[in-house]
């Protein structure tokens, strides 16, 4: 995985699956996707690690145009924005860079994420969020379309 210093807010890069990203985005191991890490903040305060990868075979030209401010913007624009997703939340540890890029001590407590979202029969992202767990409440509303 590419890392990105304190400065760089935001990473994009082409690159090759490794095997759970393929598995996740029903790809084979080493075909190419699209990975976009970003340092995620809240008036001023990082809040977020998140690395999104996406099929690059669905986004042509997604890189050449230039980082997008909103992820499901972009895939909407392009007739993907996802339907439904599947998450998992859990509690951990932050590592050393997490808690070098989160502004936290080290091993401060935080809450990983993982997002399978598919639009239509097509998985466009999968995602790995590390989010500090003192700034961020997990929140779900749960109904009915009527």
């Amino acid at each position: 995985m590419q890392r990105f210093h304190q400065q760089q807010r935001q990473h994009l890069a082409r690159e090759q699956a490794g095997p759970g990203v393929a598995r996740a985005l029903a790809l084979t191991e080493g075909d190419a996707v699209i990975h976009w890490r970003r340092l995620r903040r809240a008036d001023g305060v990082p809040m977020c690690i998140e690395d999104a990868y996406l099929n690059e075979v669905l986004l042509p030209g997604f890189l050449q145009s230039g980082m997008p401010t909103s992820l499901y913007d972009s895939l909407e624009s392009r007739g993907l924005r996802p339907t439904w997703a599947e998450d998992s939340v859990n509690a951990d540890k932050a590592t050393s860079e997490e808690s070098s890029l989160l502004e936290v001590d080290p091993m401060s407590a935080v809450l990983r994420h993982s997002r399978r979202a598919v639009s239509g029969e097509k998985v466009v992202e999968v995602s790995r969020s590390v989010y500090r767990a003192d700034r961020y409440t997990l929140w779900v509303q749960l109904g009915q379309d009527g």
